[in-house]
């Protein structure tokens, strides 16, 4: 079977790293960037999100189909739906993400995640499976896209009862490493689970 497209979770972009991200006097290379002509949206999450972010990116990265890129990893966002890790942005587009509330069913954020769910669920091979790397606890998007990409939707069965943290240094790892992880469908799964021991420090 070939391996899955990629969906990302998004970044929180209303904390204290976006507060610093943000500021009109940070004068770090990023945040210059976000107020000049713009920086890859997969930087700026990584940024916001810490080691979580830059385990999924890397592991998105590491086992993406390329045959089906540029949509073969994908990053939820709050208002635009799904876009590439390379798609630009900029302050202003930073701060309109930080006005919507995911949680809270806005509309703002499901009209185009449903929009780009469907899309991709109408171009993909059917033998191609979407995997979402991101909390499996809550359905603020997994039930949108569960909804509309049904049993093609899979996560990864090791991030059952893990946090945020541990699932970012299990994907980072496994990039490293070059191993996948086995992934599961959604549709049925139990996604909450005894946490699993903590990962063996890297030597």
């Amino acid at each position: 079977m070939p391996n899955p497209v990629f969906l990302l979770s998004p970044a929180r972009c209303d904390g204290q790293r976006a507060r610093m991200l943000l500021s009109e006097s940070a004068a770090f290379p990023l945040a210059m960037a976000l107020r000049g002509p713009g920086a890859a949206i997969g930087d700026v999450f990584t940024f916001l999100s810490g080691l979580y972010f830059r385990g999924k990116l890397a592991y998105a990265r590491a086992f993406a189909p390329p045959e089906v890129a540029p949509r073969s990893a994908l990053i939820i966002t709050t208002d635009r739906g799904l876009v590439p890790p390379e798609e630009r942005v900029r302050r202003e587009d930073l701060l309109a993400f930080s006005r919507v509330d995911i949680g809270a069913g806005d509309e703002r954020f499901l009209v185009p995640l449903r929009r780009d769910a469907q899309a991709l669920a109408d171009t993909l091979d059917p033998s191609v499976r979407v995997a979402l790397l991101g909390s499996i606890a809550t359905g603020k998007y997994l039930d949108t896209l569960l909804q509309v990409l049904g049993d093609r939707l899979v996560f990864p069965a090791e991030f059952v009862g893990r946090g945020d943290m541990s699932r970012g240094g299990l994907m980072l790892r496994c990039a490293r490493e070059g191993r996948e992880l086995e992934y599961i469908g959604v549709r049925g799964a139990v996604r909450h689970g005894k946490r699993p021991p903590r990962l063996e420090p890297v030597r």
